[in-house]
């Protein structure tokens, strides 16, 4: 079957159910998963985001088996075993609805990434909300300057996150995350978890980008995986690559949890 493909609420989209979507417009959130052999990372992590994110939003919750059982539908009505799946939530208020998107399955590029700063930063930062025209914006900008992504800033230069990407910051002791409003990802929220295990200390702490001589080496997170951070603006980063060895390998060798337990 062609991808993407879309379901609402467990049945295939079509002009009827497609109008929930349309119609809500930028309300809602989501979250964006990388399945593998019919498995995920995190996968508690990405059931309690949704259910917290819809009770704030909506009122009611959202069943995490729910959530499983049409991540799995959709994925065994397509033929994908991989894929990078997002799950969207609507209104209405008194019965939230969820969509599923299956797509080809993506990973971080493997080279370093470069940010522009923006004076920017995310409303509601601790929910993946729809409706982010300004991450958008900044986003094209930092691309059509030559780099990779935004680097979003409040008052002061005080850095918050990517555009799309979590940001963690070495001091040759610590990896240390901006301490600043800002979306946990999940895979930020694996590595939290694991990094003690490989040897790392993890810390919340202000980062500013006149402070950035302060640290040696940086790197960022999303659901498509973990690169290293080349270039802050002008500041350059080396690539530390034994802290990107046991970085790496705490997210890698964390277990995948299987979708549909049926």
């Amino acid at each position: 079957m062609t991808l993407p493909y879309v379901e609402i609420d467990g049945r295939p989209a079509d002009a009827e159910n497609l109008l929930v979507p349309t119609l809500t417009g930028a309300y809602g959130h989501f979250t964006a998963l990388q399945v593998r052999d019919g498995r995920v990372r995190g996968l508690a992590h990405h059931l309690t985001r949704l259910d917290r994110a819809t009770r704030e939003l909506f009122g009611p919750g959202l069943d995490g088996e729910r959530v499983r059982s049409l991540i799995a539908r959709a994925l065994t009505a397509c033929g994908a075993s991989d894929a990078a799946v997002r799950v969207y939530v609507y209104g209405p208020d008194d019965a939230p609805t969820p969509m599923v998107v299956v797509r080809e399955p993506v990973d971080m590029p493997s080279t370093t990434q470069s940010l522009l700063s923006v004076p920017y930063e995310r409303p509601v930062a601790h929910i993946k909300h729809l409706g982010g025209f300004a991450q958008a914006y900044y986003g094209r900008l930092a691309e059509r300057q030559g780099f990779t992504e935004a680097l979003l800033t409040g008052p002061g230069g005080v850095v918050a996150e990517g555009a799309v990407t979590n940001i963690a910051f070495w001091d040759g002791t610590s990896v240390v995350w901006p301490d600043r409003p800002s979306l946990l990802g999940v895979t930020k929220a694996v590595l939290e978890e694991r990094l003690p295990a490989y040897g790392l200390t993890s810390v919340h702490r202000e980062v500013t980008l006149d402070g950035l001589d302060a640290y040696s080496a940086a790197f960022v997170t999303n659901s498509r995986g973990i690169a290293p951070v080349g270039r802050i603006d002008e500041r350059e980063f080396s690539v530390d690559a034994e802290l990107m060895k046991r970085v790496w390998r705490a997210f890698e060798e964390a277990p995948w949890d299987v979708i549909d337990p049926g």
